[in-house]
């Protein structure tokens, strides 16, 4: 089928690329000519574990192509998906004008009937808003058909999570565009939801906030095993058997970031007030999230008493690991406390090195290529992100290039009896 994405963010660029990858020809667009050029010449501008190489398959099959004009876009493809940010606002709701701005370019170039779908993450209700703009702004008068397409991609797993979805829904307002909806989505022999749009556009909002619900019960489960001697680890273990509950999400540690998680709470929360609803749970969901930080910020203060003029080395700064997304971030936010508590940094992240810079001052911050290096003359190491590459950190050069054997784990990346058997004094989440 002819499809065409406009913008080529994480989940426009991840679509359109897997599109292509299962045969369809893809027009992916996006109004940052520079950011055109380069996929155009082969550079990607995100780290995403596999996509680079399909991306140059497919470009060089001619299934995937690259154009900085929305109108090319409409004017190639049958169904147009819609991939723009839907950046929060102060209040907590969502910043729609991307989306509007693009259905009216989409309505500007329609001649003949299109399919629109949305997949950017939007409130419930938005699909009609989206129609009612195109109507308005087609000069043309052409039928369309406005779908909801909600994304569950997460970054880091992207490609395997479109290649190999647990589930596509489709909201419709008519059956006319289901069965090019399911011919797109064949190939990746998932089950398909047929529903109305406003349950499309509200899936994914209560899927993602269900999701922070659960890191928020095992971050404060782990207050509780903390102060009662027991092992967090162990207790998301044996809940996480019951197949009613699962293991997944069930990882204390200093909290949930990310592009999608805090955005997509307070929008959920917002959107229920809109409709009546004091969504008080979600509140309480946000504000464990928040005082997981400030517990392990105290677990430091604590242990080194005075922050200022302390040296401590902090490996991650992306929020999650196989990413360079470095939005809303626990380990920049971690790294932001302390230096305003007068410490400096040497920090080292496999891959969000160059966008974390932007986001934390250039004095007191020392950058480092090799993980190895950053504990030299440090008084403490401190773990912020979960990359498996920490895993293998060599403890015993680590303790010799500190001043004193002090790691802070927020992560649970290492096991706390065999930290002490090495003379760490080592401080985790729940353990």
């Amino acid at each position: 089928m002819k499809l065409s994405i406009i913008g080529t963010g994480y989940v426009g660029l991840v679509t359109g690329t897997c599109f292509a990858e299962v045969g369809h020809h893809v027009f992916c667009v996006d109004n940052d000519a520079a950011k055109v050029k380069m996929l155009q010449g082969g550079g990607i501008p995100i780290y995403e574990p596999g996509l680079e190489e399909i991306v140059k398959k497919n470009v060089a099959a001619g299934r995937l192509k690259f154009t900085s004009s929305t109108a090319e876009g409409v004017q190639e493809s049958d169904v147009i998906f819609i991939a723009v940010p839907t950046p929060p606002q102060p209040d907590g709701s969502v910043d729609l004008s991307y989306i509007e701005r693009v259905a009216r370019d989409i309505a500007a170039a329609m001649t003949s009937y299109k399919i629109v779908v949305d997949k950017s993450t939007v409130p419930v209700k938005t699909g009609e808003k989206v129609a009612e703009t195109i109507k308005r702004y087609c000069a043309a008068k052409v039928e369309f058909d406005v779908v909801s397409n909600p994304e569950f991609l997460r970054e880091g797993f992207a490609v395997g999570d479109l290649m190999h979805p647990d589930r596509v829904v489709i909201g419709v307002r008519s059956q006319r565009p289901v069965a090019a909806m399911k011919e797109i989505y064949t190939p990746f022999q998932a089950p398909i939801i047929v529903t109305d749009i406003n349950s499309a556009e509200l899936i994914k909002h209560a899927a993602n906030s269900f999701l922070a619900l659960k890191i928020s019960y095992i971050n404060a489960l782990a207050n509780i095993c903390e102060a009662a001697g027991a092992n967090v680890q162990e207790v998301a273990h044996g809940i996480g058997l019951d197949e009613r509950i699962g293991r997944r999400f069930l990882n204390a540690g200093i909290g949930f970031g990310g592009s999608c998680f805090p955005k997509d709470l307070s929008a959920f929360i917002k959107i229920s007030e809109q409709v009546g609803y004091d969504f008080k749970l979600l509140r309480e969901v946000q504000r464990i999230n928040a005082d997981q930080m400030e517990r392990f910020v105290k677990k430091i203060t604590d242990t080194l008493w005075v922050l200022k003029d302390k040296k401590i080395g902090v490996l991650g700064l992306a929020f999650k690991q196989n990413t360079d997304d470095v939005r809303s971030s626990p380990a920049i936010d971690l790294c932001q406390k302390l230096l305003k508590d007068g410490a400096t940094l040497r920090v080292h992240d496999p891959k969000a090195m160059a966008k974390a810079r932007p986001l934390l001052p250039e004095k007191g911050v020392t950058y480092l290529n090799d993980m190895h290096a950053v504990a030299e003359g440090c008084d403490a190491l401190v773990v912020a992100t979960e990359w498996d590459e920490f895993k293998q950190l060599d403890l015993a050069r680590a303790k010799k290039g500190l001043t004193h054997p002090i790691l802070f784990d927020g992560r649970n990346l290492f096991d706390p009896a065999e930290m002490e058997k090495l003379g760490w004094i080592y401080k985790s989440v729940g353990r």
